[in-house]
């Protein structure tokens, strides 16, 4: 099937700098996929990014973590679409999003920006906005409007508090669940699940 999911590409910037940081959790969903099934990713430098792949046959992903910094992520994305020779809609795009609360995971097959400059580069070089996202809640600094705009950046470029932490890794592996069930029930069906998506903190 041409929408079959091939490519999930998490979102992130490079560098120690960046590790553990809100904006890098698309980043994070992938380093925790790696070692639940163990597999490690690898510098390619012709799709400019750290590239794995784990499964076989028709349930095979190639994973993504675009080394080009957020803002030109697009350039990544494109040339392993490109490589693989994959269409826009076997894409995943792994994304943090200030509107969303910590916790919570929203699935779209396609949209705007939305003021993310990860997938405004995305859009730009592929031409496009029908691919689907899966927008991963990091919370908003403040409700006020001005106090939200003056506190964006050192909110997402800053780590999650201890506190978060149970948050975090409950919405990690929700997002690991989420990725399968894509795979086996399509966007559609698995979106209904997503979209309803709460961290169990307590077992």
């Amino acid at each position: 099937m041409a929408d079959v999911l091939r490519l999930v590409v998490g979102l992130g910037n490079p560098g120690t700098k960046y590790e553990g940081t809100r904006h890098n959790i698309g980043f994070m969903a992938l380093e925790r996929m790696a070692s639940r099934e163990g597999f490690s990713f690898r510098q390619q430098s012709k799709l400019h990014g750290l590239a794995s792949e784990c499964g076989i046959g028709e349930s095979r992903l190639r994973l993504l973590m675009p080394q080009t910094y957020m803002n030109d992520s697009g350039r990544s994305i494109r040339a392993a679409l490109d490589w693989f020779g994959f269409t826009p809609e076997q894409l995943l795009v792994l994304v943090d999003d200030m509107d969303i609360p910590l916790g919570r995971l929203r699935l779209r097959a396609q949209g705007s920006a939305g003021g993310h400059n990860g997938l405004r580069s995305t859009i730009q070089h592929l031409g496009t906005q029908a691919f689907p996202r899966l927008r991963i809640g990091i919370g908003a600094p403040a409700d006020n409007p001005a106090e939200r705009r003056a506190r964006t950046v050192s909110h997402v470029l800053g780590p999650f508090s201890r506190a978060e932490q149970p948050e975090v890794d409950a919405v990690l592996d929700g997002v690991l669940k989420a990725i399968q069930r894509i795979q086996r029930q399509g966007l559609d069906r698995a979106g209904n699940w997503i979209n309803g998506f709460r961290p169990a903190l307590v077992e």
